[in-house]
């Protein structure tokens, strides 16, 4: 693995899913990192993203940098070419090599604009670093993808699923405000790649990019969707056919009690944070069925495998 920015750089997904809980059991690589340094820019807002990281890294005996770039940094800019005589004062080139030699891993965090699709899509932001830094990157969540979380939640399933295939759905719920694709994404890309039976439930006009669902099929109708289900995955996400828009649907699809008594007594996940009764309601998030806090310890332990593979490579 020579950087990590979608779940597809993994050559082995089993093999690495096994090595993330072996490292939860026990950290048997907490001297790779010495003498090392993991950089992290946070272009948007991070818990758990941001402190299992740096846990993570500290496992391995790793030192770590943080820095808020679009607080603390000078603009960036990011176009070829550019005349840069407007606000941005540095431009990728410049920083992505200096961040390169006082760190042997970027990681990076840059959330998209929901207004420009084919501009969101392009992953502007972490392909520039990718191709500008001479030491790996790792994807923090970008406009189109979290493979962090992604890893983290087939880690869970993998843990915790009581049958050799479980059925696992992924929900739409209501949320407030638009939210990126990005969670969504990863986990029916990685969920695809794993021995479960997968399905996706979601409003009319909130269908994901086709090219990643593939052939996964999905439900307009959740109730059907979660008939049976083992593990269920409650997020919000705008639509991509209106891309970035909300277009509006009935409330009732808010993960309930109701909704969970149709299920095979059913795992619930999410990604944390999570608007309590608007996309789950109290009653499941405080019950034995919710994972969610269990999910999150996860996040160590994925970053901690992926952290772990890179400075293999680069010690090879």
């Amino acid at each position: 693995m020579k950087n990590y920015i979608s779940f597809r750089d993994i050559e082995n997904l089993e093999e690495l899913i096994s090595e993330a809980i072996e490292l939860k059991k026990n950290n048997s690589a907490s001297g790779l990192g010495k003498e090392k340094t993991l950089g992290m820019l946070f272009f948007n807002p991070s818990l758990r993203t941001r402190l299992s990281t740096e846990k993570a890294a500290k496992l391995l005996g790793m030192e770590v940098m943080v820095m808020n770039a679009d607080k603390n940094g000078w603009a960036l800019e990011f176009e070829d070419g550019a005349i840069m005589d407007s606000t941005k004062a540095e431009h990728i080139k410049e920083a992505a090599g200096v961040l390169s030699q006082y760190c042997d891993l970027i990681a990076v965090r840059a959330f998209p604009n929901l207004k420009d699709r084919e501009k969101d899509e392009s992953e502007q932001v972490m392909n520039s670093f990718k191709k500008y830094a001479s030491v790996p990157v790792i994807n923090l969540e970008s406009a189109t993808g979290h493979p962090l979380q992604a890893l983290t939640d087939a880690i869970t399933i993998s843990e915790l699923k009581k049958s050799q295939k479980p059925k696992v759905v992924l929900t739409w719920a209501p949320h407030p405000k638009a939210l990126p694709q990005s969670v969504p994404n990863s986990f029916a890309e990685i969920m695809q790649k794993v021995d479960v039976d997968f399905v996706i439930a979601n409003p009319e006009g909130y269908d994901l990019n086709p090219h990643i669902t593939r052939d996964v099929k999905v439900f307009h109708n959740q109730e059907d969707a979660l008939k049976d289900a083992d593990f269920v995955y409650v997020k919000n996400w705008s639509s991509y056919e209106n891309y970035g828009q909300s277009p509006e649907v009935d409330k009732n699809w808010t993960f309930d009690a109701e909704k969970l008594k149709g299920t095979n007594n059913a795992k619930v996940m999410h990604c944390l944070p999570v608007r309590r009764n608007v996309v789950i309601a109290d009653e499941v998030l405080d019950s034995d069925n919710s994972i969610v806090i269990h999910q999150a310890g996860n996040r160590t332990f994925a970053a901690q495998a992926v952290l772990k593979r890179l400075l293999e490579n680069k010690e090879n």
